[in-house]
């Protein structure tokens, strides 16, 4: 049969209530699809799988909340924190596979969440709960009966230490939706992201506040973020792009005196190897280093930026931060710039410059020290310090 002749019907979505989280599945959650959730300890996974499931029951919807790790009175007591709707959800504290499998018959929910993966265990092999066999058992025979029953599934699953979900790769296969909570537990800002999306766009990412009753969506971080900004020396605020919208973030850098040899290098919200490369680009083709001295590179907010275009934020926060001086506006303004370093020296490209030049616009920062004005770092640095010594002068 070709496929010209394959009947695809359009399937209703289920909106989960919670906008942010809607747009990174794709417009809501397709029935029978199984979603893995991971993220690390404390993240707020099962705040954020309560709050579906009780926007859902609250919608007129059958969901079934199973949980493997907790007991129905800690699940409780996170129910009482979020929502009076959330106290409504059916729930099993369960980690037999078989016995998870016949509630799911029986009740026949449209969403449920099992909380975690990695917890739930079959006696049909000998192996620990966790180990790789059960994990791919697991979510094989739960795949099954969800689409079987056309049951949305949730599937809540741990990470590695390197923030990786753990198990077998073939858990990520036969999923259809791989979603990453990423955070710090310190910080009150989280952003999800879809890895793996067979029914949307994986260009999407979500970003909430964690609060005491729960997850609340941002729908204007970008305010918040530049609001917040120190406009201090080693200060700069990125325009960076998460899935298909801008987002504006401050990043800062510190750079101290070392008495360690090899010295620090220390970064939080991007990759380590990405700051010792703009590090070893700095200081050969823009005449600052900082080789014997510690850096600490930190994306405020606890948001993870991957994107090359933050190359040159983390080089103008380091320069700022040698040179002691802060760069910004005459009128107060902090100096909003994004672009990616070439080996070279050269300022390339990055996809949506113009989303980024008019979010920051939208905040009255201009000029944007961008590829479009400068083909090379050293020419963006001696701006931004050139704009400096004017707002100096003018003081």
């Amino acid at each position: 049969m070709a496929l010209r002749d394959v009947v695809a019907a359009e399937r209703e979505r289920l909106s989960t209530g919670i906008g942010e989280l809607d747009n990174v599945l794709g417009g809501g959650i397709v029935p029978g699809s199984l979603v893995l959730l991971g993220g690390s300890p404390g993240i707020g996974k099962s705040t954020l799988t309560t709050m579906v499931l009780a926007n859902l029951h609250e919608a007129g919807r059958r969901t079934l909340y199973v949980s493997a790790e907790e007991s129905a009175a800690q699940i409780r007591l996170r129910a009482e924190r979020l929502s009076v709707g959330a106290l409504g959800i059916p729930v099993i504290a369960e980690t037999d596979l078989d016995s998870v499998l016949a509630t799911l018959e029986a009740e026949r929910p449209e969403v449920c969440v099992i909380d975690s993966v990695q917890t739930l265990h079959t006696m049909e092999l000998s192996s620990a709960a966790g180990s790789v066999a059960q994990v791919r058992e697991v979510a094989a025979a739960v795949m099954r009966v969800a689409k079987a029953l056309e049951i949305a599934v949730l599937l809540v699953g741990h990470v590695t230490k390197d923030g990786a979900l753990a198990g077998p790769r073939v858990l990520e296969h036969l999923v259809d939706c791989v979603l990453q909570f990423e955070g710090e537990r310190e910080r009150t800002y989280r952003t999800v992201r879809a890895v793996k999306n067979r029914f949307g766009s994986t260009n999407e990412a979500g970003v909430f506040e964690m609060r005491d009753d729960g997850l609340v969506e941002v729908l204007d971080a970008s305010a918040r973020f530049v609001g917040e900004a120190t406009r201090a020396p080693g200060s700069v605020v990125l325009c960076a792009i998460e899935g298909s919208r801008p987002l504006l973030v401050e990043v800062q850098a510190l750079v101290s005196s070392s008495e360690l040899v090899p010295p620090r290098r220390v970064a939080s919200g991007i990759d380590r190897n990405r700051l010792a490369l703009v590090l070893a680009v700095l200081g050969r083709h823009a005449g600052i280093g900082a080789g014997s001295a510690d850096v600490f590179v930190n994306v405020v907010g606890g948001i993870r930026v991957d994107e090359p275009g933050a190359d040159l934020a983390v080089a103008l926060a380091v320069a700022s931060a040698v040179r002691g001086v802060a760069l910004g506006s005459g009128d107060g303004q902090p100096l909003a710039c994004f672009g990616e370093l070439g080996l070279t020296g050269e300022l390339r490209s990055v996809a949506h410059a113009d989303r980024r030049l008019a979010e920051a616009a939208k905040f009255g920062l201009s000029p944007v020290v961008e590829p479009g004005a400068h083909r090379t770092l050293r020419s963006a640095i001696a701006t931004a310090l050139k704009a400096y010594d004017r707002t100096a002068l003018a003081a």
